[in-house]
């Protein structure tokens, strides 16, 4: 990642400081349902406070498609916000604009206010030099504290930046560290497991992880285009079958890069695709024609368990089965499980983060055990693709 400034390499103490959080949180009726996001932008906040800034919260909320809809609304995260902070939060009703600026120029040092949603605004979107300028007119200071926001280059993670003095805040800085000691300086070997339904989703994250990683542990439906691609028979198992020519290629690349692929030995198996249904655990080469992997076996987790003891470093992104229902969330659990114990003893870095991801490392019990989760989706992709995120590169120094 580019070198970039802290919150605590700048002067903020009577400054407007203009923070791009990401408080786009799931909502209903009005209400929030789940405060993740806000109680992290949190910590950002408090520290500006604490040196006296005036915070400026900038932030999208769902798809309004650059029109004003009380649907879309920031203001019900007023309150859930108010109360990760400890404190009372102003609200503006526009982002840009007179109402804007009343409310940030009432700010006193140590007060926060919220502007209502950026994308109420079609030029937020679409970059427009115009609008970032109106949106750094509200500050002195620019912290982008949003990394799930900057894959996108957005007028108000990519544009502002380069009108203000820019840092980034606390979530932003812990992602960044986080995912530079997972893959740009780790120590080695480094495991990833990659796993998630289909191989056309993650063709360039495969194929930048067979030079980065020295075993990739492939799960999920993928991994049953990969069997198919070495002319496994998989039954009715899910299956990208005009990706095996992609699979084959990818595996040829990670033999010339030095990179172990780790592929299922045994399969659980079952005739349909729901809760307790009837299962059995088959080698292989050995899946019924009217049957369908759902997991992997307990004898290729035993083989990932084991291969991760040797290792230093571990990225996550997807899970190695059908995890939502049991007991096709066997294998997940019990490679996570292992992979927390490792983290706790000091002996394994893990990274993990992507839709899914979250989900699966909750439902093991071990989201407070890895080393960092990522709760951005799209940017961590994008990151783990070995891709240049905008948001980020704005903030070189």
């Amino acid at each position: 990642m580019p070198a970039f400034k802290t919150i605590d390499q700048i002067d903020v103490a009577g400054k407007r400081v203009v923070v791009r959080a990401d408080l786009n949180v799931p909502a209903k009726d009005g209400k929030v349902t789940d405060t993740t996001r806000i109680d992290r932008s949190a910590q950002t906040i408090k520290d500006l406070v604490a040196k006296g800034a005036r915070v400026v919260i900038l932030s999208h909320f769902g798809r309004p498609d650059g029109q004003r809809n009380p649907k879309h609304s920031l203001k019900p995260v007023l309150e859930p916000l108010a109360k990760a902070l400890g404190m009372a939060v102003a609200w503006a009703d526009d982002c840009i604009g007179p109402d804007a600026e009343k409310v940030v120029n009432a700010l006193q040092p140590g007060q926060v206010a919220l502007l209502e949603n950026l994308r109420y605004h079609a030029e937020e979107e679409k970059n427009d030099a115009g609008f970032a300028k109106q949106l750094a007119a509200l500050g002195d200071v620019y912290v982008n504290d949003a990394f799930s926001t900057a894959h996108r280059a957005h007028a108000s993670t990519e544009a502002i930046a380069r009108l203000l003095p820019s840092a980034a805040g606390r979530l932003m800085q812990a992602e960044l560290e986080a995912l530079g000691r997972a893959l740009e300086k780790p120590e080695r070997p480094v495991a990833a497991v990659i796993g998630g339904a289909k191989v056309s989703t993650k063709l360039d994250l495969l194929g930048n992880m067979v030079s980065n990683v020295n075993v990739l542990i492939i799960g999920g439906g993928m991994a049953n285009t990969f069997l198919f691609a070495q002319g496994v028979d998989i039954g009715k198992s899910l299956c990208e079958k005009n990706m095996a020519d992609t699979a084959r290629e990818i595996m040829a690349k990670a033999k010339a890069a030095g990179c172990e692929i780790l592929l299922p030995t045994d399969a659980v198996v079952a005739g349909e695709f729901k809760e307790g249904a009837a299962n059995q655990v088959v080698p292989i080469s050995q899946v019924p024609a009217d049957k369908m992997i759902l997991d992997v076996g307990p004898d290729s987790a035993k083989v990932v368990v084991d291969k991760l003891s040797s290792c230093k470093t571990l990225v996550w992104n997807g899970p190695m089965g059908a995890f939502e229902i049991k007991p096709f969330d066997n294998a997940t659990n019990a490679v996570a499980q292992a992979a927390a114990k490792l983290t706790k003893a000091g002996k394994l870095l893990t990274v993990a983060g992507g839709g899914d991801t979250v989900s699966a490392l909750a439902n093991a019990g071990v989201e407070a055990d890895f080393s960092y989760i990522s709760t951005a989706g799209g940017a961590f992709l994008e990151w783990l693709e070995g891709k240049d995120l905008p948001g980020v590169a704005a903030l070189k120094n």
